[in-house]
């Protein structure tokens, strides 16, 4: 293998480390709130806060931090978003009470949109063969894919044998490591500048519009009238970028159907997925009996089945049947993991009730979300490649905090509901896809644009 395709693999694996880092972040947390609730005192509903506080930003500011990487620099928006998410996730763990702790978790989802933001877009230009491309894609799925049970396992290691202030304190050096690897292995890019699409009224609407539907999403109860003046925000922007001579978002980018129908099965899909980590986690806890550490490992099989799908399989059989056949697939398998969790009883055991599903979602997984990635980004080109990886990474976020919104509160009547929920959530996501589009893509055409 020639050096310098050993220098692009290499610069994959330290933007994965980045992503990764915040990946974690998102659920390493959950397992750590009961001790964060008794050593901060939080209350019930504001220790909700301590999960909202970090999605609010991060949901909001990925379209405008993957635009930005597009005119700007992807390396430069990457590298600013590690610093700010390292400082941030050193004060969450300096933080010795609740106001702190929410101020730097907002923080943290700022740094957090910035890292991850334009992470797809670089793969797509440092690899643009079909092949490569599609493993580097499996790659990067695995990593945004399984590191959420990675991160449950992790928190629990952590929580158990230390405290739940070194969840925050491990991405210190892992972020300085990163930043320091990545300022020499990712190649220095250059865009054309914000003269060719500082759109600032834009800017201003769309992270108003998705920072007021996070919020509205994550906060049902008390937040419902803010729906309104959302969709608002939404409309305006939609508005501003058909008429702007530079528009922050070119509208030309959800024209092409495959990619949106991906974009809107991702934000169903991960709804569901995301929704499901966090009732398992309290049929373990509550149901199971089991502690921070074996909630962790309850997990581990996700992680296992869909990193051996993604690293080593799917890229080859996405070659071979076409990266829709394998979503269609591959949420089929998620949907039968969670309809089977809605199953669990009140005195169920790991093996029969819990570890069937944690196979089928990481084999679903594995399959579904590498080629799901592969559908959004088949129609970006060179100069977009940052607003459509923003895009998929918005569609996701916004899908996550809608399954936790829905589903946590489904779970306070019971187990069952939340999964049947989730299982409908993906299923809606797969029916998106079912209807080919108008022109058939042989195989080998579909790989070649993936």
């Amino acid at each position: 293998m020639p050096k310098t395709t050993d220098r692009r693999w290499i610069a994959l694996m330290v933007l994965c480390a980045g992503l990764l880092m915040i990946i974690l972040d998102v659920t390493i947390v959950n397992v750590a709130l009961p001790a964060i609730q008794g050593e901060l005192g939080f209350s019930q509903p504001g220790l909700a806060w301590v999960v909202n506080a970090y999605l609010i930003p991060f949901g909001s500011l990925l379209l405008l931090a993957g635009r930005l990487g597009d005119l700007v620099s992807r390396r430069g928006v990457f590298l600013s978003g590690l610093v700010v998410f390292t400082l941030a996730s050193a004060l969450c763990g300096l933080a010795a009470n609740r106001e702190m702790l929410i101020a730097a978790r907002f923080l943290q989802g700022v740094g957090g949109a910035a890292t991850s933001a334009v992470i797809l877009g670089m793969i797509v230009t440092m690899f643009p063969g079909a092949r490569e491309q599609a493993r580097a894609i499996g790659v990067y799925s695995f990593v945004a894919s399984a590191g959420g049970a990675a991160g449950l396992l992790l928190g629990g290691v952590l929580t158990s044998a230390v405290n739940w202030h070194w969840i925050f304190f491990v991405n210190v050096p892992v972020g300085v490591c990163t930043f320091a690897a990545a300022r020499r292995l990712v190649t220095a890019d250059r865009g054309p500048g914000l003269r060719q699409g500082a759109d600032v009224l834009g800017a201003v609407l769309i992270t108003g519009a998705l920072m007021v539907t996070v919020y509205t999403v994550v906060t049902p109860g008390g937040s419902l009238p803010l729906a309104l003046p959302a969709l608002g925000l939404g409309v305006a922007f939609v508005v501003r970028e058909a008429t702007a001579a530079a528009p922050l978002v070119p509208l030309r980018i959800f024209r092409q159907g495959e990619t949106a129908r991906a974009n809107l099965a991702q934000l169903l899909s991960a709804a569901g997925m995301f929704g499901m980590f966090f009732v398992g986690v309290l049929y373990c806890q509550h149901v199971l009996g089991y502690d921070a550490m074996r909630i962790g490992l309850a997990f581990l099989p996700v992680t296992v089945v869909m990193g051996g799908l993604s690293l080593r399989y799917t890229e080859r059989l996405i070659g071979r049947y076409g990266a829709r056949r394998l979503v269609l697939t591959g949420l089929g398998l998620v949907v039968a993991g969670l309809a089977y969790f809605a199953r669990v009883p009140s005195d169920g055991s790991y093996l029969i009730d819990v570890l069937p599903s944690m196979l089928l979602l990481g084999l679903g997984g594995g399959l579904a979300f590498p080629a799901l990635a592969a559908l959004a980004m088949s129609s970006a080109t060179p100069d977009d490649a940052g607003l459509a990886s923003g895009v998929f990474s918005t569609t996701a976020e916004v899908g996550s905090a809608l399954g936790l919104a829905v589903l946590a509160t489904l779970s306070a009547g019971g187990y069952r509901l939340p999964f049947v929920a989730a299982a409908v959530l993906v299923a809606a996501g797969l029916a998106v896809l079912v209807k080919r589009p108008a022109a058939a893509v042989p195989v080998e055409s579909e790989l070649i644009s993936a």
